[in-house]
């Protein structure tokens, strides 16, 4: 007697194993020289520390900033969500390689009227029945379910990258607004103490054309400097007021008045910088492991697996539906001896024509390869060029804020003497006048140079992925 149960169907089907129709994926030759501009021979004898956030970003109240904005901010938290749906989206798919096993059970109960009955007399008539089965399982023997499969799984690793992308991001523009914003605060307190240096002077000018001793072209020269800080004291004023904005909103949670910042850190905490003393000549492989490039490789690898499942469409297609179970006229009855049933129907699907689908599909899956791959190699390229623009800038900032301190003191001296010369009657109050406006552009341009130093530090952090690995210590990051 012939014996078909269900659990030998079940054990078939997972040991059929067939081949996978899916491309080897080899990761393309990146498109950008081996090592960014500088002594390639230095660089590489240098050690690379692993840097993480923390590490860059040392100032206690920043590093606060930035905790509470990966606590709160709502975009991060969208990436961080995008991970649970694509790790929800890659088991429904993985589910597929198995078969979907279901109960059943059910209970039939008739009545014949005795003029439809063949006995002639009335009849009532029970059937029960109870299964265990799967339905239209795909053997996959050409490795189709297998190739959705894994490009679920790298669709899956491209919203980790994305995330990891979003954070470092998100690190680099909380840094930047906070400096930004202790630059202004800066640049409103240079106007205020102007305007109050200015104010002063102009009162003194107002005693003396009271006197006769100062013409009303004077008064009134003095005034355009006093009218030109108070326009910029209140002009800075509303920009901190939008700086502390642009900070709450990513921070996601409002911040008390200690986190905000009042001034640039000093020169000495960018030079402090691990990120200040890594040498030009770093290999360019380092942006490999930027998150951004390691998303476009998934994307890429995702779209080699749908080759796979494209081609596979071109094979036979066998499917198992197979039950186990036992069935009787009456409940009692239904677990004894000979109520047993079983079924079993494989069916096979050969496609033969459809018109060019199954190619037109194939070459879509190719194409999309293509587009991915074009995409990968200019997030590299995009990459190459922030990295070797950050270090250029790097490496002339110094430079640029050396001779900027110096303008401020060679046009401090030349606004002291102006004075001098004025009040001694030697020139007008026009060269004074000249002379105050140069130093405060020089000293507003010496700000901006010190902010611009940090930020390119922010700029090399983002750039290189965030450090090369996140090390911390606490789990915040």
């Amino acid at each position: 007697m012939y014996r078909f149960t269900l659990s030998s169907v079940a054990l078939a089907a997972l040991l059929l194993g067939g081949c996978s129709l899916m491309p080897t994926y080899q990761r393309p030759m990146a498109p950008v020289p081996q090592a960014f501009a500088g002594d390639t021979a230095a660089a590489a004898a240098a050690p690379v520390a692993e840097i993480g956030w923390r590490d860059v970003f040392t100032d206690p109240t920043l590093q606060r900033v930035i905790e509470t904005a990966l606590a709160n901010n709502r975009d991060l938290r969208v990436a961080a969500l995008n991970i649970e749906k694509a790790r929800a989206q890659y088991r429904v798919q993985d589910a597929a390689l198995f078969p979907t096993i279901s109960a059943s059970a059910g209970g039939n109960g008739s009545r014949t009227p005795a003029d439809l009955s063949p006995s002639g007399s009335a009849q009532v008539s029970h059937s029960y029945s109870a299964s265990l089965g799967f339905s239209a399982y795909e053997l996959d023997l050409f490795g189709r379910v297998r190739s959705l499969d894994a490009q679920a799984l790298e669709q899956f690793f491209s919203t980790t990258e994305a995330r990891r992308s979003a954070q470092i991001s998100l690190v680099a523009e909380v840094a930047t607004a906070y400096l930004t914003m202790a630059a202004d605060q800066d640049r409103l307190r240079l106007a205020q103490d102007t305007l109050a240096s200015q104010g002063r002077t102009y009162q003194l000018n107002q005693r003396s054309f009271e006197l006769g001793a100062a013409s009303a072209l004077t008064l009134r020269q003095a005034q355009t400097s006093v009218d030109t800080a108070r326009v910029d004291v209140e002009r800075y004023t509303a920009q901190v007021a939008q700086d502390r904005n642009a900070l709450v909103l990513l921070a996601g949670a409002d911040l008390p008045a200690e986190l905000l910042p009042q001034a640039l850190p000093p020169g000495e905490t960018a030079a402090a910088s691990p990120l200040a003393s890594i040498p030009p000549g770093l290999p360019s492989d380092l942006l490999q492991r930027r998150p951004d490039i390691l998303q476009a490789e998934r994307d890429l690898k995702a779209a080699n697996a749908n080759i796979g499942a494209a081609r596979a469409a071109f094979y036979p297609r066998i499917s198992l539906t197979a039950s186990a179970g036992s069935s009787s006229a009456s409940l009692s009855n239904m677990f004894m001896g000979g109520s047993r049933t079983w079924s079993f129907a494989p069916q096979i699907s050969l496609p033969i024509f459809d018109g060019g689908a199954n190619r037109a599909n194939l070459d879509i899956a190719r194409t999309d390869r293509d587009i991915n791959l074009a995409k990968y190699e200019k997030a590299i390229q995009t990459a190459f060029r922030e990295v070797s623009d950050a270090l250029a800038q790097r490496s002339t900032l110094g430079r640029q804020l050396e001779a900027q301190q110096s303008l401020v003191d060679a046009t401090s001296e030349s606004y002291r003497l102006s004075d001098a010369r004025f009040k001694r009657g030697v020139d007008s109050y026009l060269s004074v006048l000249d002379a105050q406006r140069s130093l405060y552009t020089a000293q507003q341009n010496l700000i901006g140079t010190r902010l611009s130093r940090f930020t390119n530090l922010v700029t090399f952090y983002k750039t290189l992925g965030g450090g090369w690995n996140e090390t911390t210590s606490s789990g915040a990051d």
